[in-house]
């Protein structure tokens, strides 16, 4: 392929290719990220948007988690539903044909790759595949007078990305995604473990929709904490007294917490994520009568940010 600055070519390039051709450098002190510097690096990207033959995989085996059923549908119509699931209707149709692109590409990396369950190809809880919800569900949540129209911005970013999948040395990808990178996207190593992707590394998204409304904070008590860390670390002893009680010890490349320390017991910022119920593990401690936690970005972070998709796409970047 020829060495392309991606990014002024469409949504799908931006959020997955373009790492391949940014390194990022981070200035990091004790309150996060200082500055964020993007350049790029001539590179070949063995990377494409190709179409596939559906002959092959035109249904699949979808395993509805609550039932335990599981139900043979036609493809597309079942993204239709992890479309209308994973992403607000009211965004610009060239995200929702992002999300429609994304969403193929992992349920065909899922069949062909992951193979999660051995009794259906792919399951319809965001906990552990994707999200997914029927037309009826779907239409019982949307306000009368959007249903029509919401449902059909979501066929056509089905139909007219269909076939579409995202793939990198001739292999389709996994395409992760998340709400909002919060500036900087994650790699998956920091999130999961394991092994990290090319195709999915750190890069900075700068002029992300809606940063703001993804910024939030949580207020606890200390005692509250304290019995938060005990239910996973039994011996978690913490002196308030000193001021470096809560300490984080390293970020990762993104500037999200790596490890944090908490009196005796040391924590993934993922780990602290999950104990605490924050929205990612971009966040700051600061104590004072009670613990605050300030939090930045929504998600995991690893590949597509949903709300910078939407930013390229109201700046006129398409599929």
């Amino acid at each position: 392929m020829k060495k392309l600055l991606l990014y002024v070519f469409g949504i799908i390039f931006f959020c997955f290719l373009i790492p391949a051709v940014f390194t990022t450098k981070f200035s990091i002190n004790q309150n996060g990220i200082e500055n964020v510097e993007v350049s790029v690096v001539e590179n070949e990207i063995p990377a494409e948007i190709i179409e596939y033959d559906y002959n092959e995989y035109s249904k699949i085996n979808l395993l509805h988690k609550d039932t335990g059923n599981v139900e043979e549908v036609d493809l597309d119509q079942y993204l239709l539903g992890v479309v209308a699931a994973e992403m607000p209707a009211d965004y610009e149709i060239e995200a929702l044909k992002a999300q429609a692109m994304v969403a193929r590409s992992y349920t065909l990396y899922k069949i062909t790759k992951s193979k999660p369950h051995q009794e259906a190809d792919i399951c319809d809880s965001h906990l552990c595949c994707q999200a997914w919800i029927s037309k009826e569900k779907r239409f019982e949540r949307w306000d009368i007078g959007k249903r029509e129209e919401n449902w059909a911005k979501i066929v056509r970013a089905v139909s007219e990305t269909g076939g579409k999948i995202i793939t990198y040395n001739g292999e389709v990808i996994d395409a992760f995604f998340h709400a909002n990178s919060g500036g900087v996207t994650e790699v998956p190593v920091n999130v999961w473990g394991g092994t990290n992707f090319p195709y999915l590394q750190a890069v900075a998204t700068s002029g992300e929709d809606a940063y703001t409304q993804y910024s939030s904070n949580l207020e606890l008590s200390k005692d509250d904490v304290i019995s938060k860390i005990k239910e996973t670390h039994g011996n978690i002893e913490i002196d308030w007294s000193n001021s470096e009680c809560i300490k984080v010890i390293e970020y990762t490349e993104s500037g999200r917490i790596k490890t944090i320390q908490f009196g005796n017991v040391n924590l993934s910022g993922v780990e602290a994520r999950t104990i605490f119920s924050l929205k990612s593990a971009n966040f700051k401690v600061t104590i004072g009568e009670n613990v605050q936690f300030e939090v930045t970005g929504y998600g995991h972070g690893v590949g597509m940010s949903q709300t910078g998709a939407n930013t390229l796409a109201k700046e006129r970047k398409n599929m």
